[in-house]
């Protein structure tokens, strides 16, 4: 038997996720490591877990996730796209679901730089007049 193999990719801050999704029992593998030990926080697989929950694929697939940069929340907002990417392109009713909810958009806030002069990306170092 030959299973299909889905794929995406999720991007949020300056995190990356490739995701790939097989047909399974629901196991979630990030960077080969289980899921729950690369995510310590509840709040954060609950983040990952939601376009699983909506479209009601929660135990229908395998989930294997190879993420590079940014912090956790970062992370796991990365991962969250490219499992609604992958539903998406696994079935088109999907899609408008997630599309409804939100999670095939892309967040496009990133930090903004700091800049020279200054303490921050806006703060400024303290004015002295005298």
């Amino acid at each position: 038997m030959v299973s299909i193999q889905y794929g995406a990719t999720g991007r949020r801050k300056r995190s990356v996720a490739r995701v790939s999704l097989l047909p399974g029992k629901g196991k979630i593998t990030v960077n080969k490591m289980e899921f729950e030990n690369y995510f310590p926080r509840e709040t954060l697989r609950m983040i990952i877990k939601q376009p699983l929950q909506v479209t009601g694929m929660l135990d229908k697939y395998d989930i294997i996730v190879d993420i590079n940069g940014g912090g956790l929340s970062g992370q796991a907002g990365a991962v969250r796209h490219g499992i609604a990417r992958t539903l998406a392109i696994i079935d088109n009713d999907m899609k408008s679901i997630l599309k409804k909810e939100g999670f095939l958009t892309r967040d496009p806030r990133e930090v903004e730089r700091k800049k020279y002069g200054q303490k921050g990306a806006r703060k400024r170092f303290q004015f002295s007049k005298r």
